[in-house]
């Protein structure tokens, strides 16, 4: 594992290139699609290869071509949206997009990985890696952590808020994590002084907590079990994030592969610079499907759906950025051998 980090903060390191900001010309756009050609085959390749080896070989390749295609000036101008199986996530302001995407050892083993490329005025690379060392934390809700030690997730939606004129990036984000249960992940990404991303800190209020009202927790954490199709997405006309509540289907609430949806939500309010917990969201129970919340991640046999995800994503990626048309429609990714999640973008404030 330590050879995997090393490799990919390598391949990762943040690059300059000084150059003076303008438009992709329509040879550098050409140049970026038959790069992004290429790098389509090994995308799909880290999914559909049979051996965990072949997929391994096939990521590493991926993360070299993509460094080197961004590292062309002006990069950030261009979508890369042919990448079906990488989730692609635009900040609403513009200042930055995450790529986000997982490799998969065997069916009980995941890990993802990750860039964030900032927006620059000259159009030079600034990217930083996301290296996923969650395998390494017993308590992953109670760390701040920078890109380095990053807690793994596909990111598909992203709200901003500010607070005393700092802004701050809630990511809802999605992990396999193993055979047994599936996460889903809340955290906020902020820029210390550097300007250099920051994960997680003191935002998560959970007052309204039956289990612990006093805690305070820098990232949220939805555990289910794996066919529990629990859902977790910003409503928009609400202004908060609304999940499913979860209960233990064999009275074993310890042991997260049993928790399941049922039938109420919970959710978390922006206030005075934090997630507060609105521990029931609606006064009563709704019945399967009159929730006021996206489609789920996964159909009836508890696989990723990600042509929808796919769908959503195109469209929240169009919101951010002006005066692009509508998205063409998306082709099915291939089948897979592992299970695969895939990114899914949300509304975005």
């Amino acid at each position: 594992m330590i050879q995997v980090r090393s490799l990919l903060l390598i391949l990762f390191a943040s690059v300059a290139i000084s150059v003076s900001a303008q438009p992709l010309s329509p040879r550098t756009r050409a140049k970026l699609r038959k790069e992004e050609d290429s790098m389509k085959n090994y995308s799909r390749q880290m999914i559909i290869e049979k051996t965990a080896t072949q997929r391994f070989s096939a990521d590493s390749v991926f993360i070299r071509m993509l460094v080197r295609s961004l590292k062309t000036p002006n990069s950030f101008q261009y979508p890369f949206d042919s990448l079906e199986t990488v989730s692609r996530i635009y900040a609403p302001d513009s200042s930055f997009r995450i790529f986000s995407w997982q490799w998969a050892r065997d069916d009980n083993y995941f890990r993802q990985r990750g860039a964030i490329q900032m927006k620059t005025a000259d159009g030079s690379l600034k990217l930083y890696p996301l290296v996923d060392m969650s395998e390494f934390t017993a308590a992953p809700q109670d760390s701040v952590r920078t890109g380095n030690n990053w807690i793994g997730a596909i990111y598909y939606g992203i709200v901003m808020k500010t607070f005393n004129n700092k802004k701050y990036y809630t990511l809802l984000g999605y992990d396999d994590n193993n055979m047994r249960s599936t996460k889903k992940w809340i955290e906020v990404l902020s820029f210390d002084e550097s300007g250099r991303p920051v994960f997680g800190g003191p935002y998560f209020s959970m007052k309204d907590s039956k289990i612990n009202p006093n805690a305070i927790v820098a990232r949220y954490c939805l555990e289910y079990k794996k066919e529990g199709r629990a859902r977790m997405n910003y409503d928009q006309e609400m202004d908060m994030i609304v999940y499913d509540h979860l209960i233990s289907e064999t009275n074993e609430p310890d042991k997260q592969f049993t928790m399941v949806p049922d039938g109420d939500y919970q959710g978390f309010k922006w206030q005075n610079g934090k997630w507060i917990l609105v521990d029931k969201v609606f006064d009563y129970k709704l019945k399967d499907g009159e929730a006021p919340m996206p489609s789920p991640l996964k159909d009836a046999t508890g696989k990723s759906d990600e042509l929808r995800l796919l769908e959503q994503s195109e469209k929240n990626m169009q919101k951010n950025q002006p005066g692009k048309g509508p998205a063409a429609p998306m082709k099915a990714p291939p089948k897979r051998t592992v299970p695969q999640k895939q990114a899914k973008d949300d509304d975005s404030n």
